[in-house]
């Protein structure tokens, strides 16, 4: 079939024209556009989920979702708004959060009474509502959850995904009666997260708890799950924290114990974001675009026909059939008659499917199909009768391989260090650093200053008991720690 000037001309723009090697930022920004991730809009640092990626969150989503409800938490929405004067009951939480609040002041021609936050997270106004629920021990656990959108209006350059002004997430609110039931908690809830990240989106995370100096504002402490990067840098996937009972006090939550005595529980917060997408992009993609795991594929397998007019129909038959065999799978079929099958090949891998089926009349002449995986371009025949036996291994094959090629870059960035000449190399090579730290907050700072952004990710669980001094300062260690530069 002749192609028009106008095909052609989107033929030869539609891959990418950078590598990720050679300019990280500009690949992963073409990528988002061309794969039909995201796009832009008129309010700055605020981007639009296409179809595409909201389709993976939908899938993240479920597989989250499903795990809260198990354990027992349950769904529920707040407002969006929050009056000023319930931000400003929680000083050291206002204080973490207010430079990237954005609020409302005016509704139509009338000045409000109050100030309203938009969202930037709901302890506060969830907190005051439970100060009402939560009455005896009888209440308690109370386990709650709201799926969201938040606004942080940061004054950063955006990045999609990973860092804009509103972003979709989850965040839990729960209370206890004892310490013990919050604690366990917070770990259950990391384990759920570093399972999203592993079984679903093929990503390795490091576990463990934040330093002082980046726990979240008004908490005990913050565990985390933190992931490496092959461009050399980390990032935050997800947090649990325990608040204590700092929330309880301020908004004058209480229960009747079954001691008789009142007293003031104990409550975690914790969030998982649409940033998982971005982090997703970043660690497997590659210079033809994205790769995406196929426990999380909006489309796990893409069928191209071979067609010409003269056995147009036998092929279409065949590909259908191949389809019908596969309809476990989110299978399409692209039987688009305007594009080449080689634009088509480019288009599917830009996108980032895990499989994709190629047949044509000399296949059919064969009784057999081509069978392409994405992670590694290899591509073989198969018997029409095993087709189904080779997609489901295959799919479960890419899975396993893209977590371990992950795991395997991680592996060979991370460095443990016990000077600071080695730590300010391993730095200058973006390495993810191990070292041991005395735990202060000023010798954190001053890292971070002399290094042009590295700053610790999290004390892993599995950690040993430091023996020797810290890395920087020469004071006894405390921890072991992760550092890195991050996003």
């Amino acid at each position: 079939m002749k192609k028009s000037i106008k095909e052609n001309k989107t033929e030869q723009t539609l891959g990418l024209t950078v590598t990720r090697e050679n300019n990280f930022s500009e690949w992963y920004t073409q990528v988002i556009q061309k794969a039909e991730l995201a796009d832009y809009t008129k309010v700055s640092g605020c981007i639009v989920f296409r179809p595409y990626s909201y389709a993976i969150w939908e899938k993240t989503k479920d597989f989250l979702d499903k795990k809260l409800k198990k354990s027992g938490v349950k769904n529920v929405y707040f407002p969006l708004f929050i009056p000023e004067s319930l931000l400003c009951k929680e000083e050291e939480h206002v204080e973490g959060f207010s430079p990237e609040v954005a609020w409302v002041t005016q509704a139509g021609n009338s000045k409000l009474s109050e100030k309203l936050a938009v969202r930037p997270t709901s302890e506060t106004i969830m907190y005051d509502t439970y100060a009402k629920w939560v009455r005896s021990h009888n209440d308690l656990p109370l386990r709650l959850n709201q799926w969201c959108n938040i606004v942080r209006w940061e004054f950063k350059y955006a990045v999609p995904f990973l860092r804009t002004r509103e972003f979709l997430w989850q965040e839990g609110h729960t209370v206890f009666a004892t310490k013990k039931e919050a604690d366990e908690e917070v770990r259950e809830i990391l384990d759920y997260y570093a399972s999203v990240y592993e079984d679903l989106l093929a990503i390795p995370v490091i576990k463990g708890k934040k330093s002082q100096k980046e726990k979240f504002a008004g908490a005990d402490y913050t565990t985390s799950v933190e992931v490496f990067l092959p461009n050399g840098k980390a990032i935050q996937g997800a947090t649990s924290h325990c608040l204590g009972q700092n929330f309880s006090k301020s908004f004058e939550i209480s229960f009747l114990d079954r001691d008789e005595k009142r007293k003031h529980p104990w409550q975690n917060s914790w969030g998982f974001t649409t940033r998982s997408i971005g982090i997703m992009i970043m660690m497997h993609g590659d210079d033809k675009g994205l790769v995406i795991p196929p426990n999380v594929a909006p489309t796990q397998i893409v069928i191209i026909p071979i067609l010409f007019k003269k056995n147009k129909e036998t092929v279409l038959k065949a590909a259908n059939e191949i389809k019908k065999s596969l309809n476990k799978y989110e299978v399409y079929l692209d039987d688009r008659e305007a594009y080449s099958s080689g634009w088509k090949f480019n288009e599917w891998e830009l996108k980032g499917v895990p499989i994709r089926i190629e047949i044509g009349p000399r296949d059919i002449e064969k009784k057999q199909a081509i069978l392409a995986r994405r992670d590694t371009g290899e591509k073989k025949p198969v018997p029409f009768k095993k087709i189904k036996d080779e997609v489901k291994k295959t799919l479960e094959d890419i899975q396993k391989n893209l977590f371990k090629k992950a795991l395997e870059c991680r592996e060979q960035a991370k460095v443990t260090v016990t000077s600071w000449d080695e730590f300010m190399r391993a730095a200058e090579n973006k390495k993810l650093i191990y070292a041991m730290h005395c735990g202060e907050t000023e010798c954190e700072d001053w890292i971070k200053d002399k290094t042009k952004g590295v700053k610790s990710l999290n004390m892993p669980f599995d950690a040993k008991e430091p023996e020797g001094n810290c890395v920087h300062c020469g004071k006894k260690a405390k921890y072991w720690m992760f550092f890195g530069k991050s996003y």
